[in-house]
């Protein structure tokens, strides 16, 4: 055990001993890096040059109208390259990778869009890349998939436990173990042991940073709230870096799934399910039963279904600096309904968690308040998930003609 990476108590690093080396390697990399002005300007330029940054911050008059509350705006991390926030923490932590001289990258993904995003970083920078998956979520977002596969990775199904994220994760450190001479985990979201959350959350702020700019130029003040789905926490972290400083309510929104009554859901810090636990290397709040198994966790949407969440969001819960809520599958759902509707937005599933919950208190806050809501990734990835939830008669039989196509 390492004892450092500590966020008022979370965090932390609890390895096994063939793997402190490797910690102790990428924590003086990335240190070095974080302190050299240069090196972040060339993230920066890469990011720009290869990610189009910066993402634009949209108003969305149509929204304002229909609510009749606060000014909401819309930060457009959708609009990265490979569609999602995602791509910001990859560049960076391929940098790092460059700097380590190893030639070969290993990720997990839930929803698809951290290995779509990693395949696409190692293809650019010419690693060789693994991508782990657990196979419920490789049915729910089988184009990911595709794109991951397309791009030269190999993605391997993983088939024990619950076969979602959680799982995928614990495969990537097997294989981390044996192959640590050459291979780097970029791990997708703010959790894991020290360094990965400061390191997320370091190449994540580049959200907040820009939206916070963007906002004074746009309005000439602060908003009111910003609001950020959050399942490990890397979105909701990168847009809260901007502001936790200023008087500006920070509101993290965790998957409802069937309800918090339910017990299928995936809200850790939002209900009152979750207890302080070590597992994956780190301390946080985990969704566990009294003997600390992990427990089966629900939501819509892939990427927020983690059983876990990130110590520095933690913290920030017990500090009362964030406030936590959630949102049903059901408000989600009807969210990204209304978002399409009356923007031409189409956020992920994940993102439209964030909108749900904007949009239950936007009608109630004066028309002089401002909102932000981070868009972290967009939706045509779940377009089998958002189908069956519409019920769309002209899919299913676009799907059936398909089948009869393929004679399955």
């Amino acid at each position: 055990m390492i004892n450092r990476g500590y966020y008022d108590g979370f965090g932390g690093a609890f390895l096994p001993e063939i793997l402190v080396a490797t910690f102790d390697e990428l924590d003086s990399v990335f240190t070095q890096a974080k302190k050299e002005p240069a090196f972040w300007e060339k993230y920066k330029d890469i990011m720009s040059d290869y990610s189009c940054r910066p993402t634009p911050l949209t108003f969305a008059e149509n929204l304002t109208r229909h609510f009749g509350g606060a000014r909401i705006y819309i930060k457009r991390e959708d609009l990265n390259h490979t569609g999602a926030h995602k791509a910001n923490n990859v560049m960076g932590q391929g940098l790092l990778v460059k700097r380590m001289g190893k030639t070969r990258v290993i990720a997990e993904t839930g929803a698809g869009q951290h290995g779509v995003a990693t395949a696409t970083m190692a293809a650019r920078f010419g690693f060789k890349c693994t991508i782990y998956m657990g196979e419920v979520d490789m049915m729910r977002q089988r184009p990911n998939v595709f794109w991951m596969e397309r791009l030269g990775a190999e993605v391997i199904p993983v088939l024990d436990g619950t076969r979602i994220l959680k799982d995928a994760i614990n495969e990537a450190f097997r294989d981390w173990v044996t192959n640590m001479d050459t291979t780097h985990y970029v791990l997708g979201t703010a959790c894991g042991p020290h360094p990965f959350p400061e390191m997320v959350s370091f190449f994540q702020s580049i959200i907040g940073k820009e939206a916070r700019n963007q906002i004074l130029e746009k309005e000439g003040r602060l908003p009111a709230r910003v609001y950020a789905c959050v399942g490990g926490g890397s979105n909701a972290l990168g847009i809260f870096q901007g502001f936790l400083d200023d008087p500006v309510e920070l509101v993290g929104v965790e998957a409802g799934g069937l309800g918090l009554d339910s017990g299928r859901h995936a809200s850790r810090l939002s209900s009152k399910d979750a207890s302080i636990g070590i597992a994956q290397g780190y301390k946080t709040y985990f969704l566990q039963d009294n003997d600390g198994q992990m427990r089966e966790t629900h939501s819509v949407a892939a990427g927020l279904d983690y059983v876990g969440v990130s110590p520095i969001l933690a913290q920030l819960k017990e500090k009362g600096r964030v406030r936590f809520e959630s949102a049903t599958d059901r408000e989600v759902v009807d969210a990204l309904s209304l978002a399409m509707k009356k923007e031409g937005l189409i956020p992920a599933l994940e993102s439209a968690h964030a909108f749900a919950q904007a949009f239950k208190e936007a009608p109630h806050l004066s028309k002089e308040y401002i909102i932000i809501i981070n868009q972290s990734g967009r939706g045509d990835k779940d377009i089998f998930t958002i189908a069956d939830a519409f019920n769309d008669s002209a899919w299913q039989e676009f799907i059936k003609g398909k089948a009869e196509e393929y004679n399955a």
